[in-house]
């Protein structure tokens, strides 16, 4: 694979640090947003491939995630809160549009923007979006965080203290990215899943049905935590989506080159329809 250009940044929002890096260059922009509690670095293959194939890749660390400032607030998090976010990191890089994707909350996160900031977004790369059908599985796995962050925060820092102890660069990169996501701290992590979770978590179907920018939308069939149904319904509900079924939840995980070609191939298709010129193209 070509080799590109990787730089950590960082701006500030309301006062608070986040931290994202960018992969390659040029004005073909795409913003790829991590999943609930994860790390940018989960991006990071998907990232360089796509910077190898000529866009200008950035994946960013949400308030309360990976290495952004966690304050122990729940009115900080919601999917509007996240969604400033992104568009502040659009603001600071000066890029005026760009691809945004996104991975559960991330894929929320997306659709927020698309919302909020229509004229800033070239397309969505939506994968598991967390809808109304995954109300009770999001129930059921936040819950017992919630607890556990509240009334018990020793076994949180005590699992944070043991993820330290594991150098990542002895275990598989997917390992080291579930290592990462233990890494919490109580008091933000407890805000976090409380301001989601009491929270705006996705825009309504009234107002997913109005964005009117080209997706494409990655269902997980058989994934219980990611209703396969919210992903068709999403891409029904989008004017100018596609829709791809993953084989399994895992899929772009471990055996990721049909999601990969699909991905590039939409996002090239994104940018030829606004220059007239294929992504990574000469001038």
């Amino acid at each position: 694979m070509t080799l590109v250009s990787e730089r950590i940044g960082q701006l500030f929002v309301d006062d608070f640090r986040i931290e994202f890096t960018e992969y390659g260059g040029g004005s073909s922009w795409v913003v790829l947003v991590p999943g609930q509690l994860m790390p940018r670095r989960m991006h990071e293959p998907l990232a360089r491939k796509l910077a190898a194939t000529g866009a200008h890749v950035v994946t960013i660390d949400l308030l309360g995630h990976g290495r952004s400032d966690r304050p122990a607030d729940p009115l900080l998090y919601s999917s509007t809160a996240f969604a400033e976010q992104v568009v502040a990191l659009l603001d600071h890089l000066g890029a005026e549009r760009a691809v945004i994707g996104g991975t559960s909350l991330g894929a929320n996160v997306a659709l927020e923007v698309a919302v909020a900031a229509p004229e800033r977004v070239q397309g969505l790369l939506l994968e598991a979006p967390v809808l109304e059908n995954a109300v009770e599985a999001g129930l059921l796995t936040s819950t017992p965080l919630l607890f556990a962050s509240r009334f018990l925060p020793a076994s949180v820092t005590g699992v944070r203290l043991l993820t330290r102890l594991v150098p990542r660069g002895v275990v598989p990169f997917w390992v080291g990215i579930a290592l990462d996501t233990l890494h919490q701290r109580p008091a933000a992590m407890r805000a976090t899943l409380h301001g989601l979770a009491f929270g705006r978590t996705a825009p309504p179907a009234s107002e997913r049905a109005a964005v009117d920018v080209p997706a494409l939308v990655v269902g997980h069939p058989g994934d219980p935590l990611h209703p396969v149904a919210d992903a068709q319904m999403v891409a029904e509900e989008l004017t100018a989506s596609q829709y791809v079924a993953a084989r399994s939840a895992l899929e772009w995980r471990t055996r990721p080159e049909r999601l990969d070609a699909a991905a590039f191939a939409f996002v090239q298709e994104c940018f030829e329809s606004r220059t007239g010129r294929l992504l990574g193209a000469s001038s």
